[in-house]
């Protein structure tokens, strides 16, 4: 399962038939053999908020041995409420976390300098959001034992090919490269998982 916004949706990858997006969830699913499996709700516009109200519950009924967590860029872009923005993800992160669960995610990487027609002053506000929130999800990471993608430090992120014009979403090839090294970092953590039993 996946909650969280259009990231998470897959927007930017490629679309299938139906008018969904083949995101990174799918090349995760591909690689780990559970296509198919995994349900997403991932959507348009969904801020941490949305995703507690109406995620969550959906989240924590299904009862998910895997679950993946991509939000929190429409808060620093457009909803910003540092304490707010804490809060939840505080809640998401507690509610999702067990021994018997993998919950993974990714950090957020350098969107303030990809999005097109930003004065400079607005750039800098941006960068010290997606700064701090990087380093409250540090925390997180740690506390509840997520397994964390690093997109701020991965070098295929700075690659502009990885991107859609628009700077916010990959591009099918950005949601390719994110779903296997997602996939790869998945599996190795369940190898050490197993072998620490």
């Amino acid at each position: 399962m996946v909650l969280g916004d259009s990231f998470a949706e897959g927007r930017g990858g490629s679309v299938n038939a139906d008018g969904s997006f083949a995101g990174f969830v799918t090349r995760v699913e591909h690689l780990l053999g559970i296509s198919g499996v995994i349900l997403n709700l991932g959507s348009y516009g969904a801020t941490t908020q949305d995703v507690v109200d109406r995620q969550l519950p959906v989240a924590l009924a299904a009862d998910a041995p895997l679950i993946g967590v991509i939000v929190g860029g429409n808060d620093l872009v457009t909803d910003y409420d540092p304490d707010r923005f804490r809060r939840n993800l505080r809640h998401i992160y507690a509610g999702l976390a067990r021994p018997d669960r993998l919950v993974f995610t990714t950090n957020w990487p350098n969107i303030p300098d990809r999005l097109p027609g930003l004065p400079e002053s607005a750039r800098t506000v941006l960068r010290s959001r997606f700064a701090q929130a990087n380093d409250y999800l540090d925390d997180l990471v740690h506390e509840f034992d997520l397994v964390r993608l690093d997109l701020v430090n991965a070098p295929i992120t700075a690659d502009p090919v990885m991107w859609s014009p628009d700077g916010m979403h990959p591009s099918p090839a950005g949601h390719q490269l994110i779903g296997t090294a997602m996939a790869d970092l998945i599996d190795e953590v369940r190898t050490v998982r197993v072998s620490q039993l």
